[in-house]
C-alpha cells in the first residue's frame, strides 16, 4: 500500500501561480506512472496532467501551456506547477500512482490505484 498526501493548494486571484507537491510513501517511485487529478463542484474527476516513468507528459488542453508536472524520484514527490491560474482552475487537486509503469501515462482514473486524500485550489477573479 502506498499513500499520498498533497500540499500546497491555496486560494489566489486570477493570474496567479501555485505549486502543489504530493509526496509519497513508496520506497521508489521511479518505477510508477504518476498523475495529478482534480474535481471541481457537480462535475466529475478530470485528469489534468500525467507523467510517465522516462519523464513524458500529457496535458488536458485546458492546462497545456500553464501547467507543468514534474517529479523528483530521489525525494519520491510528485510536483505540479500551475501558473496564469484562472477562476475555473478552482477545484479539489488529487494526486495519483500507479505501480504500472508507463512511457505514456493516461489520465483516465482505472489506471491509478493510489490516490491521496486531494487538496483544495481556489481561484478568484
Amino acid at each position: 500500500q502506498v499513500s499520498l498526501m498533497e500540499s500546497g493548494g491555496d486560494s489566489v486571484q486570477a493570474g496567479g501561480s501555485l505549486r502543489l507537491t504530493c509526496r509519497t510513501s513508496a520506497r521508489s517511485i521511479s518505477g510508477f506512472t504518476m498523475a495529478w487529478f482534480r474535481q471541481a463542484p457537480g462535475k466529475e474527476r478530470e485528469g489534468v496532467a500525467g507523467i510517465g516513468t522516462f519523464g513524458s507528459t500529457l496535458y488536458a488542453d485546458s492546462v497545456k501551456g500553464r501547467f507543468t508536472i514534474s517529479r523528483d524520484n530521489d525525494k519520491n514527490t510528485l510536483f505540479l506547477q500551475m501558473s496564469s491560474l484562472k477562476p475555473e482552475d478552482t477545484a479539489i487537486y488529487f494526486c495519483a500512482a500507479s505501480p504500472i509503469g508507463r512511457d505514456h501515462p493516461p489520465l483516465q482514473r482505472p489506471y491509478y490505484d493510489y490516490w491521496g486524500q486531494g487538496i483544495q485550489v481556489t481561484v478568484s477573479s
